[in-house]
């Protein structure tokens, strides 16, 4: 059955559009304030998150690539089990035919995570076989991001990563979660 209103009723709306102008919809002072905009605090200093504003779903973009490893990944960080104020989680990656595997002390395509976000930077281990380490994730939140962003640095830890293994730049941005 289709909604009707009384005539009245449109008439009273067509009114107050013209009377107002109708432009509320336009009006900044009545738009949600944005962050930084008179009315709404800006985002909080990066060292006043905790934990707790990095669960959820990150895309990780590494530049360069890591040697044998995709330039991209997805990183679920979420509370630790054990640790109230840690983080756990996976990073799971789409390996390639060239990617060295867990068994020759390598990387898989899903590993297990844990770490720590104290004063803005975050420390993550990182685990392919769930018992040695065989990345490390070393970061920071980047201010004015409202903690939707960390950059740094990530290192191949593996036994199939040569002794001067290089510190490879990345930067995690939030796809979901707090």
């Amino acid at each position: 059955m289709p909604l009707t209103f009384p005539r009245s009723a449109l008439v009273f709306i067509a009114a107050s559009a013209v009377i107002t102008g109708a432009n509320g919809q336009n009006n900044p002072d009545l738009q949600a304030p944005r962050a930084g905009s008179p009315g709404m605090s800006a985002c909080p200093p990066v060292t006043q998150l905790k934990a707790a504003s990095i669960h959820g779903t990150w895309r990780v973009r590494f530049a360069p690539a890591p040697a044998g490893l995709p330039a991209d990944a997805t990183l679920r960080l979420e509370r630790h089990a054990e640790f109230s104020e840690s983080v756990a989680g996976f990073v799971t990656r789409e390996l390639g035919p060239t990617a060295v595997q867990p068994a020759g002390g390598g990387h898989a395509a899903k590993a297990q995570l844990a770490g720590d976000l104290e004063d803005g930077h975050l420390t993550l281990d990182e685990s392919s076989n769930g018992i040695s380490i065989t990345g490390a994730w070393n970061g920071k939140m980047v201010e004015g991001t409202c903690g939707r962003k960390i950059s740094g640095t990530w290192k191949d830890m593996s036994s199939s990563a040569p002794a001067d293994a290089p510190d490879i730049p990345f930067t995690l941005e939030r796809v979901s979660g707090w």
